[in-house]
């Protein structure tokens, strides 16, 4: 079985056209989703070089919808290719005897058995636009999900995944825009300029008159949380990872049904059961405050990151964390300073004086106070900062995954940066302190882990040093989260290793693939590294042999 070609069908010249008119091209992100999966791909700047890279498997991830492209595309699938659509491909509606229907925004998606983690639970997007078919259409195949403004399948009247036979070849269209609902989901749908909308239940008071991170999600208070059992609310769904999951999913086994092979890099390296992070933030500096997370440190075994917040701790602590091998990071306040660049830069260097010859990494804003879009990527960018871990709750009532998602990604940028991709790597939290009484309690410890291990994400939990010095209920949660990570082969990582090994993971291509025979370029420097196979159609999954990695049997080659 050999290697599937797979190319992404993006207009270039149609997008600059866009973004000088103020319009975000979010389809862009494919590359990125494609990316952090781990797929072989090739880009091509237009429908018309379709037909002469003649891939095996295309994503028409941003075309324009003429009749030239529209002919070009058909041509494609006729031919034999496999063109898979995301929530476009109007310029087909016509020739393929279906209608456009009312765009649903935002509404949930009961997908097919088997098509990503969610295990047929409704999946949030943010815009759908779907298709009624006509009674005499030869080209459907197969009409797969629904989609509907509600998660209850009562509201569901319209197809999430129309496959279409044409010629020698297949044209597979979602209805959900899933590029934009990712991003819409991960960094919000618009610049953070207002404060948020409030929980129903009083929970979640973003509205305080602190710009923040969570005051731009959008998940919904009531639809997309679950209690645990002590009742304390958590945003419990992945969306944004279990749409890359379906989507990945999807084009893997477009390629099978092709009898082609699509090998993936796995997200950790071989032997990893699952990546946690404990992150802390020096608020109040008090050095016993820093000996005391030492020591639970030490006890449980753990190298953590430590996010510095001016004026910091006595040279001795810093000396201690570098010692017992956590990472030092920045921590920026905008809290009692002004959001700003000036302010960003000043303490910065402040740090980079405090502790000289340090890398710093890591950042993440006290409070998560967050202005506008990319601003704060921009300004890591500036100094070196390569990852980011200010998107998180700032609030008892949205902790979990208040922005869809457990890994580790890199954003995109607004249309007035031509929505490139920011060099750095966002690496959010779960929660902050737990059993404080006005945060959330550690009932949620196990929730949250399963969640990171549904999606091969990361569990990371913010501990304060002040509350670690302070309250036992806090060191006790710490213990708890130690051992629940423990029990499950999970590994402690600081936010620098993931940075580290995601970046590495980044630079590895997959050569070739042929028949078991498998060809690697740059991996000189992740090592460890997992490829995944899916397992060829009609062969039998072997246990211990094969797993489930997005929704399909794979086995691994090394």
């Amino acid at each position: 079985m050999r290697m599937a070609k797979l190319a992404v069908v993006f207009d270039r010249k149609e997008a600059e056209s866009r973004r000088s008119q103020g319009v975000n091209v979010f389809e862009a992100y494919i590359g990125e989703v494609l990316g952090r999966a781990g797929l072989p791909f090739e880009w091509i700047d237009s429908p018309e070089q379709l037909n002469t890279v003649n891939p095996d498997v295309a994503i028409a991830a941003f075309v324009r919808e003429g009749a030239t492209s529209a002919s070009e595309l058909w041509k494609y699938a006729e031919n034999g290719g496999a063109l898979i659509g995301l929530g476009n491909l109007g310029g087909l509606v016509k020739k393929l005897k279906a209608t456009a229907l009312q765009p649903i925004q935002p509404g949930y998606a009961i997908l097919p058995e088997g098509s990503s983690a969610a295990d047929g639970r409704p999946l949030r997007f943010l815009k759908a636009t779907p298709w009624a078919l006509a009674a005499d259409n030869e080209f459907s195949a197969a009409s797969l999900g629904t989609i509907g403004s509600l998660p209850s399948s009562d509201s569901h009247r319209a197809d999430a995944i129309l496959e279409f036979k044409v010629g020698a070849g297949t044209i597979d269209r979602w209805s959900v825009d899933i590029l934009n609902t990712i991003v819409g989901l991960q960094q919000g749908a618009h610049p953070v300029f207002e404060d948020g909308i409030p929980a129903p239940d009083g929970t979640g008071a973003v509205d305080d008159g602190l710009l923040k991170a969570d005051d731009g999600t959008t998940l919904d208070w009531e639809l997309d949380r679950i209690t645990t059992s002590t009742g304390q609310p958590y945003f419990a769904y992945p969306y944004a990872d279990l749409w890359r999951e379906a989507l990945v999913g999807h084009i893997l086994r477009t390629a099978l049904k092709k009898g082609l092979a699509l090998p993936f890099i796995g997200y950790w390296p071989d032997g990893v059961g699952g990546v946690a992070v404990i992150s802390h933030d020096s608020d109040g500096n008090e050095d016993e405050a820093g000996l005391a997370t030492l020591e639970i440190l030490k006890e449980c075994d753990i190298r953590s990151t430590w996010c510095m917040i001016e004026p910091g701790y006595s040279p001795s602590i810093y000396e201690a964390v570098k010692a017992d091998g956590h990472e030092l990071g920045f921590h920026y306040n905008a809290i009692d300073f002004p959001w700003s660049e000036e302010q960003f830069t000043s303490q910065f260097k402040w740090l980079q004086d405090a502790i000289p010859n340090v890398p710093l990494v890591s950042n993440k804003n006290h409070y998560t106070r967050l202005e506008g879009w990319g601003e704060l990527f921009r300004w890591c960018e500036d100094k070196g900062i390569q990852s980011d871990q200010t998107r998180g709750p700032s609030k008892r009532g949205n902790v979990g995954v208040p922005f869809g998602t457990c890994h580790p990604y890199f954003p995109i940028a607004w249309c007035d940066e031509q929505n490139r991709i920011y060099n750095v790597l966002e690496n959010g939290f779960m929660t902050q302190d737990m059993d404080l009484g006005s945060w959330a309690d550690s009932s949620i410890i196990r929730p949250f882990f399963d969640i990171a291990e549904s999606v091969d994400g990361i569990a990371h939990f913010l501990f304060h040093q002040f509350h670690i010095y302070r309250r036992e209920e806090v060191r006790a949660a710490f213990r708890a989260v130690a051992k629940e990570a423990r029990d499950r082969g999970f590994e402690f990582w600081t936010g620098q290793q993931v940075n580290d090994w995601e970046r590495a993971r980044r630079k590895v291509q997959i050569v070739s693939y042929q028949d078991g025979q498998l060809e690697l370029a740059g991996h000189e420097e992740a090592a460890g590294l997992a490829v995944w196979v899916p397992l060829p159609a009609g062969e039998e999954p072997v246990a211990g042999e094969t797993v489930i990695k997005f929704g399909v049997h794979c086995c691994k080659v090394t």
